[in-house]
């Protein structure tokens, strides 16, 4: 058949096609500088099947953007209508753009000008008109039909994605003791809208490897896997900023960065949440990385890019001229402590006095999971969350029971209650013994099968605080907390959570 004409019509067309693909740099976070190595992929696609899994893994892998035309009803062999077929090849997570193609595929190419195209092995004995097109500016053909690697890759994004609802299990006792019925706490999760929040401390990018395992070495007893995929969460006081921004308040977070890449994706990512961030850089330290290499549905490695040491007066100086701005309307503040260095004790010390003589309110969490920290110097706040570790470190007493380790925390810190968290065990609350004959209770973890732990805390801190400040009390708030904790560990990485997926659990 010949080629039919391009007419002004089918020009613009193209040159339409054309200015979306080029203003995808913005979704693909490449600034229209840098030299993008674009890869093509064309075809019929009627049911998307493992085999065209492989071949745009394996296309991916050839370049920075993977762009796929599927061709329209009057070119391919169609058994499914066209907008069918665009609809299930972009609902693939490694495309980045994907179009009608309606004209062909060697036509197109000579107006895109890609790097690379991509078709299936089968087709490299055959006559393949994107030859001579590609070699018209020196472009590449490559043939193959990838490898198995796409089955691993697309359970791997589903795990990381998708939330387990089913296996959480809420205790119905403790509402009966404490005089409250779990659906009438999605009223609390409404009011949180109300709430202006400030969040303070350090930031953590958490990027997760997926790997296919290979085997043993058989040089060394070495595990040998091939990373196949990368996915990076905000973590740290970011994640608790964009928790409390996804349950409805309105949110400023201040931290502080390097001056690298991770710092650029992990603001970017908090302003697209609707979080006001005040990064101030460090040129002393990276930003935060920790990586986690995983294969099986299992965490093989863990690896920390970081430096632990206090921030300069200059830049302690400079997070309380912000943190005082930002405080002049607000009705929580959050501190989210790693023991990074952020929040120096001198730094800690003038910004929980400036709250209780302004009357905000305050929460903190310091965490010890890999270094020593003392949570208890976070003075007079409504609420503190360690783990057991964390509030035995903090009261130097590693042989009380855990009432009389959350009774001597609560007081040693001034604070009103201790939440001390001891993961597949639940939650011991700790209030003041005024509260009643219920001063000491306990919850039970409510997911029964958690994918992910590492972000039950921020979660736990976050909702439980958000609900104390629209006057929940704690009963009331940390059985909501504790509700979405279970939400957070069943899936994996940290993604924010939302008003919307409490009111539906509270609901179930």
């Amino acid at each position: 058949m010949a080629t039919p004409l391009i007419d002004q019509n089918l020009q613009s067309w193209i040159k339409g096609i054309l200015s979306e693909i080029d203003d995808l740099s913005d979704i693909t976070g490449l600034s229209p500088e840098e030299n993008r190595k674009i890869v093509f992929v064309s075809g019929d696609f009627n049911v998307v099947h493992p085999g065209h899994l492989r071949l745009l893994n394996f296309a991916a892998d050839c370049g920075a953007m993977l762009i796929v035309g599927v061709l329209s009803d009057a070119l391919g062999n169609p058994l499914l209508g066209e907008d069918l077929r665009l609809e299930g090849v972009r609902s693939i997570g490694v495309v980045d753009y994907a179009f009608i193609l309606r004209v062909p595929p060697e036509q197109f190419i000579r107006a895109l000008k890609p790097d690379v195209v991509v078709k299936g092995k089968e087709h490299e004995q055959l006559f393949n008109a994107e030859q001579e097109a590609v070699e018209s500016y020196s472009g590449k053909l490559l043939f193959s039909s990838g490898d198995v690697r796409f089955s691993s890759l697309d359970l791997l994004q589903r795990e990381l994605r998708e939330t387990n609802f089913s296996s959480i299990r809420k205790p119905q006792d403790y509402p009966l003791r404490h005089g409250f019925q779990i659906r009438e706490l999605a009223d609390v999760v409404r009011d949180f809208a109300r709430l202006k929040v400030t969040v303070v401390g350090d930031l953590i990018v958490d990027e997760y490897i997926s790997c296919d395992p290979l085997g043993m070495s058989q040089e060394d007893p070495t595990l040998v896997v091939s990373p196949v995929h990368t996915d990076r969460f905000i973590g740290g006081a970011g994640i608790v900023a964009a928790h409390a921004r996804g349950l409805g308040a309105t949110v400023t977070y201040l931290g502080v960065t390097g001056r690298d890449a991770t710092a650029k994706f992990a603001e970017d990512v908090l302003t697209d949440l609707g979080v006001n961030c005040i990064l101030l850089t460090d040129d002393s330290r990276p930003t935060t990385l920790k990586q986690r290499y995983r294969a099986s549905n299992k965490t093989l490695l863990r690896v920390s890019h970081l430096r632990q040491h206090d921030i300069g007066a200059l830049l302690i100086a400079e997070l309380e001229k912000r943190f005082f701005e930002a405080c002049k309307q607000t009705d929580l503040v959050i501190f989210s402590d790693f023991n990074y260095g952020a929040l120096p004790q001198s730094l800690v010390d003038r910004l929980c006095s400036f709250c209780r003589e302004k009357n905000i309110m305050t929460v903190a969490d310091s965490q010890a999971s890999s270094q020593i920290g003392d949570v208890s110097r976070f003075k007079a706040t409504r609420l503190l969350t360690p783990t057991e570790r964390e509030a035995r470190l903090a009261v130097r007493d590693f042989r009380c029971g855990l009432v009389v380790l959350a009774e001597t925390l609560r007081r040693q810190a001034e604070t009103d209650v201790v939440l001390l968290t001891l993961g597949a065990e639940g939650l011991l609350i700790q209030a003041p013994p005024e509260l009643g004959p219920f001063a000491t209770d306990r919850l039970p973890a409510f997911n029964t099968a958690p994918k992910d732990v590492s972000g039950a805390g921020d979660s736990l801190l976050t909702c439980t605080s958000m609900a104390m400040a629209v006057g929940a009390d704690i009963w009331r708030a940390s059985y909501l907390g504790s509700v979405a904790a279970a939400c957070q560990v069943g899936r994996i990485g940290n993604i924010p959570l939302t008003a919307e997926e409490l009111v539906q659990e509270l609901a179930s």
